[in-house]
């Protein structure tokens, strides 16, 4: 059975995880990033990033366009390796 309130479905992290790793004092994506592997997986945080960027503004009361959204590696989009060779 799918789990209801799961927020990063490549690591299947649900939005009471992240909220409590927010109150831990892990207060930005980067950070979230570390510990939960959220934005890490096949998605690289497309599905995921924007949702756990609000919790951390509503959590924080920053607006979320003052928040930093993480560190991005190429490639941001996945693409086929014999498109780079």
């Amino acid at each position: 059975m799918a789990k209801a309130n799961v927020i990063c479905r490549c690591e299947e992290i649900e939005i009471d995880t992240i909220r409590e790793w927010i109150a831990r004092g892990y207060d930005t994506f980067d950070e979230l990033k570390r510990e939960l592997r959220v934005g890490m997986g096949p998605c690289q945080g497309r599905g995921c990033r924007d949702i756990i960027l609000r919790e951390i503004a509503k959590a924080t009361g920053k607006p979320v366009a003052e928040l930093s959204p993480g560190t991005m590696r190429p490639p941001v989009k996945p693409v086929k390796t014999k498109l780079l060779a």
